[in-house]
């Protein structure tokens, strides 16, 4: 290694871009499952329960509880 310095910054920048790809990621598939249930006030029942499990699935990712 040449430099400690460099390779430390460049570690800082891969894991920065990894947080702000993931955080875009995050946002993407919020936006989505909120489009599911958001276009109508009283939406089938069958549609919603789908989607709250979809919103669960998505929670146990982010809390990293995947059962």
């Amino acid at each position: 290694m040449d430099s400690p310095h460099d390779a430390v910054t460049k570690a800082d920048e891969l894991v920065m871009a990894t947080v702000q790809q993931l955080s875009a990621t995050l946002a993407e598939r919020k936006q989505s499952l909120e489009r599911l249930w958001s276009r109508e006030e009283d939406g089938d029942t069958e549609d919603l329960r789908l989607t709250l499990r979809s919103y669960r699935a998505f929670f146990d990712q982010l809390v990293g509880s995947g059962k």
